[in-house]
């Protein structure tokens, strides 16, 4: 099967340089969109996602979608990151930061639930809550 062509826009090449700016954070349409408005730069939402998600296809940016009751989160990886078989988030309650963890002894809690209790997790899709360091500082 061939491979389509990727159709090339000034808007996709703006994002595609914001993005590797931010990369390796998690970003929103909300927080692109933000940026560019900052800029003085007009691209829609609807823009923004659309492009997103056709990046998300061509395995150049990663989509997270932590719950039901957060937008969904997305990361410029180059098609680098998460690339692995395991690759855990932590999410803060506080402030929402999703943070990539990747850890020998999470790997061994997901032999433990296998072995022990018959259940297969996705390490690419489980998130751990709690409160990240910067969110218990100001906490102080």
């Amino acid at each position: 099967m061939e491979k389509r062509s990727v159709y090339k826009t000034k808007q996709r090449e703006k994002i595609m340089n914001y993005l590797q700016t931010v990369q390796g954070q998690h970003i929103t349409v909300s927080d692109v969109y933000d940026y560019f408005k900052a800029q003085g730069e007009s691209i829609g939402q609807a823009t923004i996602y659309r492009q997103l998600e056709k990046l998300v296809d061509e395995g150049t940016i990663n989509k997270y979608i932590v719950d039901m009751n957060s937008p969904a989160c997305f990361e410029y990886t180059g098609g680098e990151h998460c690339s692995e078989d395991a690759c855990f988030h932590c999410k803060c309650e506080k402030c929402g930061k999703l943070i990539h963890m990747h850890c020998d002894e999470i790997n061994e809690l997901e032999s433990h639930l296998y072995e022990h209790h018959q259940f297969r997790m996705d390490p690419k899709r489980t998130v751990f809550y709690g409160i990240c360091d910067e969110c218990q500082e100001a906490g102080k």
